[in-house]
């Protein structure tokens, strides 16, 4: 395995290496998500003026006013700028504070005096609502400096501070239907459709969350998209470093928590350092970064007993032999960074290189190992998402993006890498005792083991173009070419006191297989801006080939019916859908906008679920009335689809007050469900397919008060239903397994929170002191409600809901005024210990405190970890000359 682990390494690098390579040729720079800046130039009298002068200051960028007045400058990179506006004969103009955000289009319209003999030039602040009324649908769009501010410490909990964002949920979505991307290109793992990576804060520039309807450029996802525009190089040599460290405290409620609390100051640490600057001339610039990050958990166990100890379980003797060690349960220990070098030496064309990695070895904390951890399995993940992205400027109005990229993901989950270590045999399977402990393993090891590696190429070319000036149109191509192997390396049996192994021994142990689907995309997406109206269509051509097998009859899947026609393996077929996406953006008044937006979003289901015990052979043992096989895989799947409607009001009530309100409807269909399958000779299996449905009602609103002197809030609300006819592809076979009614019905999914509110609140003076409050208040979810202590005792399924509840974070930051680039900030997670918010209850009480049954329970009720994570304190030093701050 650690070879297959380097092998994997040195594919990585070697791409990485000719990238680089490629990089460092004079020539290009960053050719990641960017945006526009458009608008007029007028004198006076309103009067277009001709062939004015529009440059960004700091960046080689800039455009001329044409007859009508009109100006276009595009991929602007993210960020805050400067406007020189200038004509001879009139006096120039220089417009701050103009925010340019990643594929929009930022608005400044000038009217330039004319000239006197002593005109200076007169700076003007660009006027920016607390609404956009230009936007077609629900978004939010966090700065660097924004993100910053907020007790927030990776992208995934940015996003989770997001309007109708559940837990990584969009809308009532299920996990796995969001686009992650970095810089335009996805960073998703085609294995289970999640973010292969985790971004620290300081890499960001931007983040972008969108949870309703999204353009034709944005697949594979059904219900939202999440772009992380990454930090570049600086002219200037630039430095900044953050170190925090803290632990868990929550001393007034070690009997509530059911564990004991000696504050840690060092259960968290952070080290992170950036530098950026030229590199060799300022024709290339660098962006680096690196971070070391150390997580322990705050329940802990001892090593009372160790893996290879022996207990007596007729006369209940037990026999530990550990040194009693207080160890935490579960830790995580991360490598991660990333790097960024941009080059311009050739005019009209920039290219960058990018990586960014993550290297985290950990161990995923059980109680039942309390006081056995060293019996616990180890995870290690490598990821990195490397590549090149090319700008190739086509004209004045029109530019190619190129990004080619390699997605390298690796995780492994086992106690020992080899299959044939000695150390399971001496420790064998892990074993405990009713009796002792209520059932804490206090021998053997867990002897799962399993692999997942994902070696994607992607590649995605547009070319935007600014056709007249009120249309920009884009249009594009997108392929993935993956290469995902997962499975057991070799799996563990206890047979008869007898450790076995089986090593690729198909179809009851079949190892690690592999898979080679392909995923491609064309789209066009048509921007236009006519008058007060905005008008984002366009449509995206999706195609997905599986590159496997099905059965010819699935009556007779293994050719084992004496008699039967037989089945043969026939090719997969491609699936090849259009979706069209449409939004409408109508100003009623300069302050004020109706949107509307509808479309159709494809995605493929992720490729560890469909090709999961997808080995038909397995059935070859299929008789009526015997034993079920579980699930069949089906890599013969449909996509899955969403319609999506939505419509909104947003207002600027005053010049830094705004109100947002939409109404969303999500129709949801062709979702990974099972199908009973039956065959020639009366016997039954369950087989995926496309079986589940649902649909998702709701509404946001949302208040934005932007800074007034030091103070600002924001606060959005979102109720919603989210139903179905099951929260996952194999429920419909497990009720069916367990005797209860499989037909479909609609019913709330697991994930429905009908009440979820976010309040942030601001107090910041620039260069001397920020502080921040986020509050998370969430009605209860679905849980379903058992009757009596047993099997097969529940109600119907969610019809039970869990209570609310609420939790508290804070950040606060001191800037040293004597020294730049010193501060001092402390974070406060989970600030009231709430015990609860939204975790497990008990099926008996609905609580998460007590239970009905406690006997049957009893495991449970003395578990810490079902509880969520207490207070965490965190204090920390930042410093530098802000350049990568």
């Amino acid at each position: 395995m650690r070879e297959r682990r380097a092998h994997g390494r040195r594919r990585v690098a070697g791409v990485a290496g000719a990238c680089l390579a490629t990089a460092l040729i004079p020539g290009p720079l960053h050719a990641g998500r960017t945006g526009t800046i458009a608008g007029r130039v007028l004198d006076e009298q309103q009067r277009p003026i001709v062939a004015a002068t529009i440059a960004v200051a700091g960046q080689p960028l800039g455009a001329y006013s044409n007859a009508q007045g009109h100006y276009t400058i595009l991929n602007v990179p993210p960020g805050t700028y400067s406007l020189n506006i200038s004509r001879i004969g009139f006096t120039a103009v220089v417009v701050q504070e103009v925010v340019v955000s990643a594929d929009q289009t930022t608005r400044v319209e000038v009217a330039l005096a004319e000239a006197t003999l002593k005109a200076e030039t007169v700076v003007v602040t660009a006027e920016r609502l607390p609404v956009e009324v230009n936007i077609t649908s629900s978004q939010a769009r966090l700065s660097s400096a924004e993100i910053e501010a907020l007790p927030v410490q990776e992208l995934q909990d940015v996003v989770n501070l997001q309007a109708g964002v559940v837990d990584g949920h969009f809308r009532g979505g299920r996990s796995g239907e969001v686009q992650y991307q970095v810089d335009g290109v996805s960073m998703n793992n085609a294995f289970d459709n999640a973010p292969s990576l985790r971004v620290d804060r300081s890499l960001l520039q931007e983040v972008q969350v969108i949870s309703g309807t999204f353009d034709a450029e944005y697949g594979q996802a059904m219900s939202g998209v999440v772009n992380a525009v990454l930090k570049q190089g600086t002219p200037e040599f630039a430095w900044s470093a953050e170190l925090f460290t803290g632990g868990f405290f929550f001393p007034e409620a070690e009997g509530a928590r059911l564990t004991e609390d000696p504050f840690e100051p060092t259960e968290v640490q952070n080290y992170q350092l950036t530098l950026s600057g030229p590199l060799g001339s300022a024709k290339t610039l660098y962006f680096l970064s690196g971070r070391r990050y150390r997580f322990e958990d705050f329940v802990y166990g001892s090593h009372l007993f160790v893996p290879t100890d022996r207990y007596d379980a007729e006369n209940k003797i037990f026999s530990p032999s550990g040194d009693g060690e207080r160890v935490a349960l579960g830790y995580s220990d991360e490598w991660s960074g990333a790097v960024k070098i941009t080059n311009t030496s050739i005019h009209d064309l920039k290219l960058s290189y990018q990586a960014l990695f993550n290297d985290v070895d950990g161990r995923r904390g059980s109680f039942a190992y309390r006081l056995n951890p060293d019996g616990l399995s180890l995870q290690h993940t490598f990821s990195i998402a490397h590549g090149l992205d090319l700008t190739r400027l086509l004209g004045k109005a029109s530019f190619l993006d190129l990004s080619l990229r390699q997605n390298y993901f690796s995780y492994e989950d086992y106690a020992y890498a080899d299959l044939f270590d000695p150390r399971y045999d001496a420790a064998g399977p892990a074993m405990g005792d009713a009796d002792y402990e209520n059932g804490a393993i206090v021998q053997g090891v867990d002897l799962n083991r399993f692999e997942q590696e994902t070696n994607a190429f992607l590649l995605k070319a547009a070319v935007v173009g600014q056709a007249t000036h009120e249309h920009q149109v884009k249009g594009g191509v997108d392929l993935q070419f993956p290469l995902v192997r997962f499975g057991a390396p070799g799996t563990l049996t206890y047979t008869n006191g007898q450790l076995l192994r089986h090593l690729d021994e198909p179809p009851d142990y079949p190892g690690v297989r592999e898979y080679h689907p392909v995923i491609a995309a064309a789209f066009l997406q048509d921007n236009i801006d006519w008058k007060d109206l905005t008008l984002r269509g366009g449509a995206r051509l999706d195609y997905f080939d599986a590159n496997s097998t099905i059965p010819s009859d699935l009556a007779n899947p293994a050719n084992a019916i004496a008699g039967a026609p037989q089945s043969v393996p026939q090719p997969t077929t491609t699936k090849v859908k259009v979706a069209p996406r449409l939004g409408v953006a109508y100003p009623i008044t300069p302050r004020a906008a109706f949107h509307f937006a509808y479309g159709h979003f494809y995605q493929y289901p992720p490729i560890g679920q469909i090709f999961t015990n997808s080995d038909f052979s397995v059935l070859a043992r299929l008789q009526a009335g015997s034993i079920s096989y579980g699930v069949l895989g089906n890599p013969d799947i449909e996509p899955e689809q969403t319609v999506q409607y939505e419509f909104g009001y947003k207002q600027a009530l005053t010049d830094h007050l705004g109100f947002d309100f939409t109404v969303f409807y999500k129709d949801i269909r062709n979702l990974l469900g099972v199908a009973f399958i039956s065959t020639y000779n009366d016997a039954e299996y369950a087989m995926l397919t496309n079986a589940d449905f649902g649909d998702v009602v709701g509404f946001t609103m949302a208040l934005d008060h932007r800074k007034v002197g030091p103070a600002s809030l924001s606060l959005d609300y979102t109720f919603q239903r989210a139903e179905g006819n099951s929260s996952d592809p194999r429920e419909t076979a497990t009720r069916a397994a367990a005797g209860a009614d499989p037909r479909p019905r609609l019913l709330p999914f697991n994930w429905d929170q009908t009440h979820t509110l976010n309040l942030t609140a601001a107090l910041a003076a620039p260069d001397r002191y920020s502080a921040s409050m986020v509050l998370r208040v969430a009605s209860g979810q679905p849980y379903t409600p058992v009757i009596e202590s047993g099997f097969g005792q529940g109600l119907e399924t969610n019809t039970g809901r869990k209570p609310a509840g609420f939790v508290i974070d804070l950040r606060g930051e001191w800037h040293v005024r004597r020294v730049r680039g010193l501060s001092f900030f402390g974070r406060v997670f989970n600030l009231t210990d709430a015990r609860y918010f939204n975790g497990p209850v008990f099926a008996s009480t609905g609580s998460p405190y007590y239970s009905r049954f406690p006997t049957t329970d009893a495991a449970a009720l003395e578990d810490p970890t079902r509880f969520y994570p207490p207070r965490r304190i965190e204090v920390g030093i930042a410093l530098g000359d802000g350049g990568g701050r």
